[in-house]
């Protein structure tokens, strides 16, 4: 009975018609933003689908009905079972826990490629926007050499020097990805330092800096973090293409891309071995581009 005072009033504090504090605002703009994002039903499915994800990768070694390493050659090439879901490979190993492992990997990849990609790309596109002049032309040309060249490409010519694994993957699939980030904040820092409130804080004497951490930033976060989202379905592709070239995750990883690329020889007598991972890269792409849609509804300004 305690708690229900305690509800009732949360509750008229969050649809309160007009808010009396930033936090009450901020909280009521958060509330509406889920609502919206709930609302579409499709970017709701690719949400869950990745918390879904999510628990698979932490949960993996409870999950798992086998060992993913462990080999058996007795049982190669068994098609799917009630004993193995998803078959086994050439090497009698149970595809649906590797599968389950791999998906470890995939976003072990993805959210360590964002938080470097974002955050470069972040700054050099607010200090280029903010500061123009040679310094937005020396930022962007540099910019534009990376853009140059398509992104697989790219990264397949750093990894290759760098040589194979996991973490020169990141590093490639990183150096690769943030130059779209940095146009992106460029062109929004660009339409924010000549708005009013910036000539403001300028007149009251606060630094480039506090006013680009402040003012610039904070406006530029939601448009990069929606590209930044959308762009994680190409970063997980290309790592899957890395794999499958041999250059990213190495045997026995249970990489899916590396899986692919094994499972590719077997194709016309064993098709569950390409299939199966070849399904988990479809799904976990799909499921990011439809939650970033429903991410750029709910943080887009001009949304209606």
């Amino acid at each position: 009975m305690s708690h229900q005072p305690q509800t009732q009033g949360f509750r008229a504090w969050i649809t309160a018609p007009v808010p009396t504090s930033g936090a009450q605002a901020r909280a009521q703009q958060a509330l509406a933003g889920l609502r919206r994002f709930c609302a579409n039903r499709s970017a709701l499915a690719g949400a869950l689908f990745l918390l879904f994800l999510g628990l698979v990768a932490l949960l993996a070694p409870v999950i798992a009905p086998h060992d993913p390493m462990l080999q058996d050659l007795s049982k190669r090439l068994q098609p799917p079972s009630s004993l193995h879901l998803f078959g086994t490979d050439e090497l009698g190993r149970d595809i649906l826990s590797r599968i389950l492992y791999g998906t470890r990997i995939t976003l072990y990849i993805a959210v360590l490629t964002a938080v470097i990609v974002g955050p470069v790309g972040l700054i050099v596109g607010t200090v280029a926007g903010y500061f123009g002049g040679w310094v937005d032309l020396v930022l962007m040309r540099v910019v534009d050499i990376f853009l140059a060249f398509p992104s697989l490409i790219l990264a397949l010519a750093f990894v290759t020097a760098l040589g194979p694994g996991i973490e020169n993957a990141v590093v490639a699939l990183s150096l690769s990805a943030w130059p779209p980030i940095a146009r992106l904040a460029r062109a929004e820092t660009l339409t924010i330092r000549s708005s009013d409130y910036v000539a403001a804080m300028r007149m009251q004497g606060a630094s480039h800096l506090r006013i680009l951490w402040s003012d610039v930033v904070p406006m530029c976060l939601p448009s990069v973090v929606v590209r930044l989202t959308l762009n994680m379905a190409i970063v997980i592709l290309t790592a899957a293409g890395l794999g499958f070239l041999g250059l990213g995750a190495q045997p026995p990883s249970p990489e899916w891309g590396a899986m692919l690329s094994t499972g590719r020889e077997f194709m016309m007598n064993a098709w569950w071995v390409a299939a199966m991972p070849g399904f988990a890269i479809l799904l976990t792409s799909l499921a990011v581009n439809l939650a970033g849609d429903g991410l750029r509804d709910v943080l887009d300004p001009r949304h209606d």
